[in-house]
């Protein structure tokens, strides 16, 4: 999966951006994801991310 598409599905679900250096946390109350910061996120990972935020 892009990177920027996984960014784009965090953000539409309420995710915040609060920046970093190699990773990019998304907060939304409690909840916290890292995005790494390269063009592509494998797919497991990808899927990892959207369990822990909830959103699969």
């Amino acid at each position: 999966m892009q990177r920027r598409v996984l960014v784009k599905i965090l953000l539409e679900a309420g995710f915040e951006s609060r920046g970093g250096t190699k990773h990019e946390k998304f907060t939304k109350g409690d909840i916290t994801v890292k995005v790494k910061r390269h063009r592509e996120i494998e797919d497991e990972t990808a899927k990892r991310i959207l369990k822990a935020a909830g959103l699969r």
